[in-house]
């Protein structure tokens, strides 16, 4: 998706605007000083979008269908209320705007801010609950558990918006792309208090379950799956899939799959040209946008640099 920038100062433009990038809204606000810009990144079903709302703005809004995070850098937004509850943001805060299914409203006070979007489904499928047939995983509170796991989210989310989406490279790769899109929602899960959390852990299981999980890693090294489809794959939960690679093979089901992608990695640049392929090139085909992280882990791996290995 390409950057999206909206500038206006005109209240009808700006509604028309909101309509159609949020979900239905009336907003209200004086007739003259109106100043708004919005600059979004996007990808698949992740926006992180950066407002300035130059005016006390007012609004009214239908539910948006997708978990909607805020995080306030200037001004305030003051008596917002949705599902019960009401509160004021300020600088510093990051909180979770609404749930998907709740209209809200309130007041944004010359305001900047954050607004980062996405798919509530993927909670669900990064908890690993749902083949259980459990009900989506929800959000409890609006306010994070934590200080400091509300910083490592909003580190979280002013990289996906700066850097990570708006890279082509990223754009062109639905492995990274999912990649991403497990990071936002498991820091997500990390931040705030959810229904998933009542969970028991799995039961003691048998290095069955281990190659069950390897056969489906291997059959789908090229394709963006989630710890979750790997779990349901071995036909166990995603807790008990956890414990059981920690017991028999010393790290997690998605350690144990970027080895396996490193693996690929290093069979393509051993037969690569280096005249026509490059390291980046095939790393990102096989999920690996960092390309700092990716040279440590691979040469940690293989004792060498992957650039070593293309140039043989």
């Amino acid at each position: 998706m390409e950057p999206l920038l909206f500038e206006s100062r005109d209240l009808g433009k700006t509604e028309d605007f909101l309509n159609r990038a949020y979900t239905k809204m009336q907003i209200g606000g004086g007739a003259s000083a109106v100043r708004t810009r919005i600059a979004r990144s996007a990808a698949e079903s992740i926006t992180v979008d950066r407002l300035e709302i130059g005016f006390e703005m007012s609004y009214d809004a239908d539910p948006l269908g997708k978990i909607c995070l805020c995080e306030v850098y200037t001004g305030s937004i003051q008596d917002h209320a949705t599902d019960g509850w009401e509160d004021g943001f300020r600088p510093g805060d990051l909180v979770s705007f609404a749930p998907p299914d709740r209209p809200y409203a309130g007041r944004v006070c010359r305001s900047s801010y954050s607004i980062t979007m996405f798919d509530p489904a993927l909670l669900t499928r990064v908890a690993g609950v749902s083949r259980t047939g459990n009900a989506p995983v929800r959000l409890l509170e609006h306010r994070p558990r934590s200080r400091a796991a509300a910083a490592q989210l909003s580190r979280t989310i002013a990289y996906l918006g700066d850097q990570a989406l708006p890279d082509p490279v990223v754009q062109a790769s639905p492995l990274i792309l999912a990649s991403l899109s497990h990071l936002l929602a498991s820091s997500v899960l990390a931040t705030f208090a959810h229904t998933a959390m009542a969970e028991e852990p799995g039961r003691d299981e048998p290095p069955s379950t281990v190659k069950r999980a390897l056969a489906y890693m291997d059959s789908h090294l090229d394709q963006a799956i989630s710890v979750a489809d790997i779990a349901s794959a071995a036909g166990v939960t995603v807790r008990a899939l956890q414990a059981a690679f920690r017991r028999h093979l010393d790290c997690t089901p998605l350690d144990q799959l970027r080895r396996l992608r490193l693996a690929e990695v290093r069979a393509e640049l051993l037969a690569a040209d280096p005249a026509e392929r490059t390291v980046a090139a095939i790393a990102a085909r096989w999920g690996f946008h960092h390309h700092r992280r990716m040279t440590a882990m691979y040469r940690d791996l293989y004792g060498e640099l992957p650039s070593t290995t293309l140039a043989r």
